[in-house]
């Protein structure tokens, strides 16, 4: 039905100029998971930019389009929306987006990045590769590459300096749970880090400690195979069941939800979290704060750990974006559309999305000076993290603004790719029995002298049959 569609419309006008000329107002209908009717800030910001393009000459009447807010249930009623043929002009994705591109339904966004006024340049250099793969998601934030805090008042009560390599981490996580932090009199009860779901947080600064380069790599006899299977990963997960074992990792990390790892956190069961980007880190500290009231809590950001194998963030995904901004190929308004995503990367756009509103996120003295109020906390930007945007006074902590400075330092590019939609159930095979062996290795229900029968499974499950097809697409 929705090739259908698709054929049915006009002839995509010529793409010009993307600065679009006065006109009649034009109504878009946009959804977006974080962007709703019932919430006063998302509207508020809704007005500020509609208010924003009309001062431009575009008078366009943005239609927030309600879905429910949750990941799963936006995916779900997202899928269902679109394929009953109701397409918004602008659509935020966070999965579920390949199968519309496949269907032609999203526009190819490079001839209008090309030409955009702001987008270009506001682009992280992950962004690049990842719309040269697949140009129908924008999704203008530095990667996510979670990395380890803990409270400087324990670390400097232990006496350590942070860690800078791989046995250093283990022996900070064994002071945490040997010491008294919490003063409550009792030692040895405290765990030295806690995560949950996956490994996915410790392997950002662990993967090229162990050697773990990338989703692929060569064996002994040359051939590409998945990460997954070698001797690093075995080394690195070695290395976590250890931690394990000790009682410095968390064993419940698979059924921890985010909020049970950050209770642990905050109430003292766990000393280092990992933040998953620059921002949470800020929101772990007043939330760290908020726990213990009259106390001066501040967070350290820990280092990158140098190992066997080197020392870098893991290689980021440039395959595609898991979650981004698309323009219909069906709208009838598409100039206006990407206009909008276009404004969002310009330094105005940036203000409003970024720094909320004055008098409630932030005052302006009679100087110009602009300090944020503590309402600056609860705020989160609806749309992008631009690569050229600067607040007029620091946004991030310290400790926030050295996570995104050690991001921008340490990005390296993986060779992931695309996977054929024919390969999903082999993708999805092959992971479940990685994540199902990992978390039985780390909790001590298998033994790492099974490892050669999780390499069988795994590459039963669909993992050699990956790798067959990745040798095409590697070895050019």
């Amino acid at each position: 039905m929705l090739r259908r569609l698709l054929l049915a419309t006009t002839a995509v006008a010529i793409i010009g100029a993307l600065a679009v000329p006065a006109m009649a107002q034009t109504t878009l209908r946009l959804v977006s998971k974080d962007l709703l009717t019932t919430n006063p800030d998302d509207m508020k910001e809704i007005e500020a930019i509609e208010a924003a393009l009309k001062a431009k000459g575009l008078d366009i009447d943005i239609q927030t389009v309600d879905l429910p807010g949750g990941t799963s249930a936006y995916v779900e009623a997202l899928g269902v929306m679109l394929l009953s043929g109701d397409i918004p002009d602008i659509i935020y994705f966070q999965g579920g987006d390949q199968k519309m591109a496949e269907q032609g339904i999203l526009e190819d966004l490079t001839p209008w990045i090309e030409k955009s006024e702001n987008v270009k340049a506001a682009l992280w250099p992950h962004n690049v590769d990842r719309l040269a793969n697949y140009p129908y998601l924008l999704y203008v934030y530095p990667p996510r590459a979670p990395q380890p805090v803990m409270r400087k008042d324990w670390l400097d009560k232990l006496g350590l300096a942070p860690p800078t390599t791989v046995e250093e981490y283990e022996a900070l996580f064994q002071a945490i749970h040997d010491a008294d932090l919490d003063g409550d009199g009792t030692a040895g009860n405290t765990l030295g880090l806690t995560g949950f779901g996956n490994t996915n947080e410790l392997d950002s600064i662990f993967n090229q400690a162990f050697g773990v380069t990338g989703t692929w790599m060569k064996n002994a006899e040359g051939q590409w195979v998945n990460a997954r299977v070698t001797d690093a990963e075995k080394a690195k997960i070695a290395f976590y069941a250890g931690l394990a074992a000790k009682g410095l990792y968390d064993k419940e990390y698979v059924t921890n939800t985010f909020d049970v790892k950050e209770d642990k956190f905050y109430t003292g069961k766990a000393g280092v979290i990992f933040g998953s980007s620059p921002e949470v880190v800020d929101i772990y500290s007043g939330k760290m704060r908020q726990a213990h009231p009259g106390e001066d809590i501040t967070l350290a950001l820990l280092p990158i750990p140098s190992g066997p194998g080197g020392k870098g963030l893991a290689a980021v995904d440039v395959a595609k974006e898991s979650r981004g901004w698309a323009v219909s190929s069906l709208s009838e308004h598409k100039e206006q559309a990407f206009a909008v995503l276009d404004f969002m990367t310009s330094k105005q756009g940036q203000d409003i999305d970024r720094m909320g509103f004055e008098g409630t996120q932030y005052t302006v003295d009679a100087s110009g000076k602009v300090t944020f109020t503590e309402a600056i906390s609860t705020w989160y930007a609806r749309f992008f993290n631009a690569a050229n945007w600067a607040p007029p006074t620091p946004l991030l902590s310290p400790t926030a603004q050295a996570a995104l400075d050690t991001i921008k330092a340490n990005f390296v590019a993986d060779n992931s790719f695309v996977w054929p939609a024919e390969y999903a159930a082999d993708v999805d095979a092959a992971e479940q029995v990685y994540r199902s062996w990992v978390a039985r290795f780390i909790t001590g229900e298998a033994s790492l002298d099974q490892w050669d029968q999780f390499v069988s499974e795994y590459n039963a499950a669909g993992g050699a049959r990956m790798a067959e097809y990745a040798r095409t697409r590697l070895n050019g």
